[in-house]
């Protein structure tokens, strides 16, 4: 009688294992589809912010309820002038104008504009005290409402909205994303560990007055 009552919760278990993997498998699913996904890092385009090889999770559900904000870490669908892959590639780069910001390369002291307000960037790249200019060349431009324009931190080896605005001949729709082709937020650093840190949004963009 003892035996009997014991097998039956065992055979129970092997029973419903694969239920309880499959939903395991499903959930999975549904959250790496919907809710969070992770991104390696396969170039210096972000440096020092992200290295090559560096892992983000990327929140994908975020901006369903709200816009991008200037600022954050994004990853979009690039367009195929960008990436040169009529499949689509990921590409991550930092907000830098929102629809209907006027942005503007340079004040006196070198620094890029936005709304009338400058900008400090302390995450542009740097390298044995010499630092990336915000950008390589003068430029003024207002992003089109539903589009973004992006910026790698570092700048000189970033292909990001002003390299595109540049080659089509200042065509502001093709050198912005639009806000459709954002996958998602990229918040944290979580591998190497010994690099894990949230990306949170640099306070300096706290005083950048709306268009």
């Amino acid at each position: 009688m003892i035996d009997e009552q014991t097998d039956k919760p065992r055979s129970s278990f092997w029973k419903e294992l694969p239920i309880l993997l499959g939903v395991a498998i499903l959930v999975a699913v549904l959250v790496r589809a919907f809710v969070l996904q992770t991104f390696f890092i396969p170039s210096p385009s972000m440096e020092n912010t992200l290295k090559i090889d560096d892992r983000v999770l990327v929140n994908k559900l975020v901006y369903d309820f709200r816009s991008p904000h200037r600022g954050e870490i994004i990853v979009f669908k690039a367009p195929t002038e960008w990436s040169g892959n009529p499949d689509g590639e990921d590409f991550i780069k930092r907000v830098i104008g929102v629809g209907g910001d006027h942005v503007v390369c340079c004040d006196a002291q070198d620094r890029l504009v936005i709304n009338g307000k400058s900008l400090d960037e302390p995450y542009i790249f740097s390298l044995d005290g010499e630092r990336d200019r915000p950008a390589d060349q003068e430029f003024d431009i207002t992003v089109p409402e539903g589009r973004l324009w992006v910026m790698g931190d570092h700048r000189s080896a970033s292909g990001d909205s002003l390299e595109h605005w540049q080659q089509s001949g200042q065509d502001i729709t093709s050198a912005t994303i639009a806000e459709d082709e954002v996958v998602g937020r990229a918040f944290t650093i979580f591998w190497p560990v010994s690099r894990a840190t949230w990306l949170s949004v640099p306070k300096q963009y706290d005083g950048i007055p709306n268009s």
